[in-house]
């Protein structure tokens, strides 16, 4: 279940028994998620109102989906209330905010972002943070089936007067972004009575929790849609604040005339791309300058085919992170550097002359300086290759040295692994990054995590996930050599495991027999059956996910360790130019971006016996049952 779920009369006893703080903790406790003192206050203290006014608007009967977890994300909503509607007898749904906000103003002149006191940075106006949840939920939602007459939105500002937050009051809402104040609690209870009749909220309920979920657009089929005509993808809350943050940026560069740069920094499946995409969409349509850049000759040449297809101009959009260096200081409005955790410390190669390598400026500052506004997406446990020092300290130091004011932005929530906010986690232990230890997994209704007994089980089951709902690809950590193809065209099978072989990725950008070039091994139906490295699988997503664990990352004592001299990658062989640190954190965050790929599942398997011993201990569970996708459902 993605709610603690209760009726208004029943959320009103556990207020008024003292015990509801303790009953959503434990929820949230069994459902893998921790809670923080501040979330225990907002419980605390908004949820009794809401309570104590659906009795009094005489709607005891209305079912209250408390903490509701959005599909496929991790991002929960305050309340959702299920009814009747009292004028068609039909289901009705109400997306309900609660803040505790008593003053709050427009952030800078902003109509989407408000200032809130004692809050750190500027805050998504709760009318449109609500419109978007139900946006959201109408496009996810197959019970919805996109009627937005069903579903309607609301915050309530219970602790505020009017005049001190006018500012947000000021702002036209809809049915879907009203907002409710203390001071006009009558007017809210009048609207509940009209969205509700005074009926059992069971059924709609019912309906509402077990409803199919249509799988989320892929980022590659977003972003032809994106830039060839408006996008009716919903960015939620951090996502959206980002994207706000990014636009308030570009017009009060204009403004002010001086440069100002937004760093955007989030796990896999935060959305990043995504917020890219939208910027660079919207931006474009408006007729402003700017490019979209990444460090990766993959991602860049698969939105090159996909988002530019049949335009040569929108092609010219994509450009990469060492196409800079000879350009003017604000030569362009807007630089979106995507995947920016893999900029570089120069962009000069060994085949860059000589007289140019001699005054080559570090990349950073051939960025900053190229635009009005620079704008960096990054997850820094993707750094993957030994030079990439792409990081919110690097790069924030870097604009501050050169006089750029700094805006960051920290995305927390999860559109990758089902929203599973608790498998990103156990990954980060699993591998020892941010201090963690292994943990067990023990599911979370949300993501399908299994271990394979053999590289043969593992490939049988991504085979069949592929022809029975989506798609599939196989990773590896790069411990097997890899060769060019053979005269004849075919591909060695260089990933050797007994008697099972399969051949890597192809290397050249062209396809190679039936199989696709390296930048399209993600994207490309023909990609299944090959191997890919974290080179072709970075910044991609597919539904099912097969990872093999290598020597180079083995199970001893109870926990992961490296072994740097059983990888084949030659830009970590030498001791001397990169250290056992490096190497040891540059394995981790390999394995970190293989197993974050999937959508909906990751089956593992190791090549050590130990190790595979060790994630049979770890993975307890076998099948995620909550979700009910639509092209599963009878």
């Amino acid at each position: 279940m993605s709610a603690y779920r209760t009726s208004a009369a029943g959320l009103l006893r556990l207020a008024t028994d003292g015990n509801l703080v303790e009953v959503l903790t434990e929820r949230a406790r069994h459902g893998g998620h921790g809670v923080s003192p501040a979330e225990k206050r907002s419980w605390a203290r908004s949820l009794p109102v809401l309570a104590q006014d659906l009795a009094d608007a005489g709607l005891a009967e209305v079912e209250v989906l408390v903490e509701y977890q959005l599909p496929l994300t991790s991002r929960r909503v305050d309340a959702v209330l299920a009814g009747i509607d009292p004028q068609t007898g039909d289901d009705s749904y109400l997306v309900v905010e609660l803040k505790q906000w008593s003053y709050a103003t427009a952030y800078e002149d902003s109509d989407t972002l408000v200032a809130v006191e004692q809050a750190r940075g500027p805050r998504l106006h709760p009318g449109i943070q609500v419109q978007d949840y139900c946006r959201y939920l109408a496009d996810f939602l197959g019970v919805l089936g996109r009627d937005e007459k069903l579903l309607r939105g609301a915050s309530y500002l219970h602790n505020a007067v009017d005049r001190d937050v006018a500012d947000l009051l000021a702002r036209p809402a809809t049915e879907q972004s009203r907002i409710f104040t203390g001071q006009r609690r009558g007017q809210w209870l009048d609207h509940l009575r009209s969205r509700f009749a005074p009926a059992s909220g069971a059924g709609p309920a019912d309906r509402f929790l077990t409803s199919t979920v249509r799988p989320g657009r892929h980022l590659l089929a977003y972003a032809a849609a994106e830039l060839k005509e408006r996008s009716h993808f919903t960015l939620l809350d951090e996502q959206h604040v980002a994207y706000e943050l990014v636009m308030h940026a570009i017009e009060r560069a204009r403004t002010a005339n001086h440069k100002r740069a937004v760093v955007v920094a989030g796990g896999p499946g935060s959305g990043k791309s995504v917020i890219a995409l939208a910027l660079l969409g919207e931006l474009a349509r408006r007729g402003r300058p700017v490019l979209h850049a990444t460090g990766s000759r993959s991602f860049t040449q698969t939105l090159r085919r996909y988002a530019g297809r049949g335009s040569t101009r929108i092609q010219s959009l994509f450009k990469y992170f060492n196409s800079f260096m000879d350009a003017d200081p604000n030569d362009i409005e807007v630089l979106l550097c995507d995947e920016a955790h893999r900029v570089r410390e120069t962009s000069v190669n060994r085949y860059t002359p000589k007289a140019r390598r001699d005054v080559a400026r570090p990349q950073l500052e051939e960025l900053i300086s190229f635009a009005r506004v620079p704008v960096f997406l990054l997850d820094e446990h993707q750094v993957v290759k030994p030079g990439e020092l792409g990081s919110v300290e690097v790069i924030s130091a870097s604009a501050k040295e050169l006089g750029v004011e700094v805006d960051v932005v920290s995305l927390h929530d999860q559109f990758r692994c089902g929203g599973s906010e608790a498998y990103e986690e156990w990954v980060l232990d699993l591998l020892g990054l941010d201090g963690g230890t292994p943990s067990v997994w023990t599911g979370d209704g949300r993501f399908d995590v299994r271990v394979a007994e053999s590289p043969e089980e593992l490939e049988a089951y991504l085979a069949e996930r592929q022809e029975v709902s989506g798609t599939a690809r196989m990773s590896a950590g790069y411990c097997w050599p890899w060769s060019d193809p053979r005269p004849d065209g075919t591909l060695v099978p260089d990933v050797t495991i007994g008697d099972w072989a399969r051949p890597w990725n192809v290397r050249s950008e062209r396809s190679v027999g039936e199989a696709p070039g390296s930048a399209f091994w993600a994207t490309d139906p023909n990609g299944f059956g090959q191997v890919g490295c974290v080179y072709t699988a970075q910044g991609f997503e597919y539904d099912w996910s097969g990872v093999i664990i290598g020597p180079d990352l083995v199970a001893r004592d109870g926990r992961l360790v490296t072994r740097r001299e059983e990888s084949k990658d030659s830009s970590i062989r030498s001791r001397k130019s990169v250290g056992d640190g490096e190497v040891d954190r540059l394995i981790r965050n390999t394995y970190k971006v293989l197993l974050t790929r999937g959508m909906r599942g990751t089956v593992l398997y190791a090549t050590d016996p130990e190790t595979r011993e060790f994630l049979h201990n770890l993975v307890r569970v076998r099948w995620a049952p909550e979700i009910r996708f639509a092209d599963e459902a009878g």
